[in-house]
């Protein structure tokens, strides 16, 4: 069973998207993201897999909660630098968002 220290070691950031494209040599369907998380950690790159839910158009400028000290991943040709949470629904994967406008980098606390 996992602990509330165990849940304090994971940096969960509020950060906007500011770049997507389709992720074209992923095995599952899937975008490529850049992450603005603000100063002190900057634009992060993630895959995700959340073409079921989402169009590119509407995925810039969305913010996102992210955890960014996880170690980078290679998903294909592609690191991805942090993990954007989402819940695994019934309609595909849908982004978990703060539900007011925050600063980018504000750490889930």
């Amino acid at each position: 069973m996992a602990t509330f220290d165990d849940f304090m070691k994971l940096d969960i950031r509020v950060g906007e998207i500011v770049k997507a494209e389709v992720f074209e040599k992923a095995k599952k369907p899937a975008y490529k993201l850049w992450v603005d998380f603000g100063e002190e950690i900057g634009i992060k790159g993630s895959s995700a897999q959340i073409t079921e839910c989402y169009k590119i158009d509407d995925l810039i400028g969305k913010q996102v909660l992210g955890v960014v000290n996880f170690p980078p991943r290679q998903v294909a040709d592609f690191m991805s630098e942090v993990l954007i949470l989402g819940v695994y629904a019934e309609q595909g994967v849908v982004l978990i968002q703060p539900d007011q406008s925050v600063s980018k980098g504000s750490r889930l606390g």
